[in-house]
């Protein structure tokens, strides 16, 4: 598993992800709260680069964020191809997708229930 600051709540390790994914310009950013449904993590975070690039750029420098600012550990899984990158920081499970993956895989559908909206960053 990964790291974990001890004395940090998984919300704002929430916040400093959804910073970080709005500095380097991730789009259509979603949160899905994963508490009370899942024990693999607190909140999951779905967002988009445009191209290969972009999503391993985003992955990279979230890992890197999270070192840096919290001295926390996460794992990245996908960087090499850069279509999906999983970013497992502990709390917070993060999927950065090209658009037509992410269109293909449709994450959302299957943790929101039907009709609930998943919150925006």
């Amino acid at each position: 598993m990964t790291g974990r600051v001890p004395d940090m709540s998984s919300e704002e390790l929430l916040d400093h992800i959804l910073a970080s994914l709005s500095d380097d310009k991730a789009e259509d950013v979603i949160t899905i709260d994963l508490r009370g449904k899942s024990s693999i993590a607190d909140y999951m975070v779905i967002c988009s680069g445009r191209s290969t690039r972009q999503v391993a750029a985003i992955s990279e420098k979230l890992k890197d964020r999270l070192k840096q600012d919290l001295g926390r550990n996460s794992k990245l899984e996908g960087k090499d191809q850069g279509d999906w990158v999983l970013i497992d920081t502990g709390d917070v499970i993060v999927h950065v997708f090209r658009p037509e993956v992410r269109e293909f895989y449709q994450l959302e559908k299957m943790w929101l229930p039907a009709g609930v909206p998943a919150a925006r960053a």
